[in-house]
């Protein structure tokens, strides 16, 4: 296979040999239909996994106050916390994004996984704030590369047709962990002192463990990428998507990951502290908020991946950049005395930062050729992840002086950054991975 991204004028000739998606010949849940046996699998492996993932990431900022009240932190200490967490992810997504292509999807998701769960559960023992931010550094290491490596996995069996909405709901697992995560913290914010709360709510994050049974038992790799992991010469340095056509794609994709993550980890790590500190809610109260908008994430996530199909990867990005911009900056100017207003804008802020990433999974895999697809979609997700990851500090240190909500614009800026990146990638919808 060659080695540069899928032109434009390739990538509309694939689209137009393949069949129309969404027609009303097209069985409901097709896409999942189509998938061989194995690939059911797969896909309840990595759905799993990304699900999990999610409910590991979300115990920090629903634990946040918390903390940052435990062991005396400011905004800016605390904000650090959750950027550790998203920088070291770019180092473990890229390296999940080697293992993968050297030693297999299905190992490194296993991998992944084992070390998520194990350092989330040990950050409920951290005795003081240096030992919990090294812990919630290691556990970046699984956490970066959970999701690239279970997209690639997905991608390399859905076709060409279906493949964004395949991904799409995988995607969607991010709402359903995220939802599991705020269950979770009413329930024990509920039971027990917020000095014990934050500590069990890491406690929880050990269920991942018991996903890693399932993967090692029922799980393989597509037999395009098993068949090349047999041929070592196919065996490629991770300097190879550096090089020549694939250096631009590379940059580009880093950049467009870094806009659209820095926007959504901003509004992830700042909205539940926004809402106890400045809109003064109970934890009740903050719970009913983000109910409304993990709602509107999970449809958001099922639209996003059906429209990823019908428009097309690019035009579905930033379509959701200018609307999730858009209800960032009318979410953070709301009076403060307006709670029911918040309430409803919940749903699309939740919905279109959300849709955003339902081609991403489908988008990047198509980008690169499969001897490096791991390693391409890895470095450019998770570098995106780590330097948007500057973005929640950035609120946090200025939230002193403009407020939590203030700051939050700085999540549109992320967005902004998104559109234009897009202009110089090429469209892939009806690309073949071979």
């Amino acid at each position: 296979m060659g080695m540069t991204p899928p032109s434009p004028e390739k990538s509309a000739a694939a689209t137009d040999r393949s069949a129309p998606p969404g027609t009303a010949a097209e069985p409901r849940f097709g896409w999942y239909r189509e998938l061989s046996p194995d690939g059911r699998r797969a896909f309840f492996g990595a759905y799993g996994g990304y699900g999990l993932d999610s409910y590991d990431f979300y115990v920090l900022p629903l634990g946040l106050a918390a903390i940052g009240s435990y062991f005396a932190l400011d905004n800016g200490h605390t904000g650090l916390l959750a950027t550790t967490t998203l920088v070291v992810s770019a180092l473990g997504g890229a390296l999940a994004g080697v293992f993968a292509d050297r030693v297999g999807r299905v190992k490194a998701l296993m991998w992944t996984i084992g070390i998520y769960a194990v350092f989330t559960v040990a950050c409920g023992f951290a005795p003081n704030f240096e030992t919990l931010l090294v812990f919630r550094a290691l556990q970046g290491l699984g956490f970066g590369g959970e999701w690239a490596v279970g997209a690639v996995l997905v991608a390399e069996y859905a076709s060409s047709g279906q493949r964004g909405r395949t991904l799409g709901w995988i995607q969607s697992a991010w709402a359903v962990g995220w939802g599991l995560a705020v269950l979770a913290y009413t329930i024990v914010f509920h039971l027990a002192g917020d000095d014990l709360a934050w500590r069990v709510l890491f406690f929880t994050g050990a269920l991942p463990a018991l996903l890693v049974l399932y993967l090692r038992r029922s799980v393989k790799d597509a037999p395009a990428a098993t068949a090349r992991l047999r041929d070592r010469r196919q065996t490629l340095p991770f300097v190879t998507i550096f090089r020549g056509g694939l250096l631009r794609t590379t940059l580009l994709a880093a950049l467009l990951s870094t806009g659209v993550q820095g926007g959504y980890y901003t509004l992830a790590t700042w909205i539940p502290k926004y809402l106890s500190d400045e809109r003064g809610l109970a934890v009740t109260g903050v719970g009913g908020f983000l109910v409304v908008q993990i709602v509107g994430a999970f449809t958001g996530y099922v639209t996003g991946a059906h429209l990823a199909d019908r428009l097309g990867r690019r035009t579905t990005i930033q379509t959701f950049a200018v609307l999730s911009a858009a209800c960032v900056l009318a979410y953070s100017q709301v009076p403060a005395d307006w709670d029911e207003v918040s309430l409803l804008l919940g749903f699309p802020l939740g919905f279109c930062m959300s849709a955003i990433f339902s081609s991403f999974g489908s988008f990047l895999a198509e980008l690169y050729p499969t001897e490096v697809r791991g390693t391409g979609q890895g470095f450019t997700y998770n570098t995106g992840r780590g330097v948007g990851a500057v973005f929640p500090t950035l609120v946090g240190f200025l939230s002193d002086s403009w407020g939590v909500g203030g700051a939050l614009v700085f999540a549109a800026a992320g967005y902004a950054l998104a559109y234009v990146t897009l202009l110089g990638l090429p469209e892939t919808r009806g690309t073949e991975l071979h």
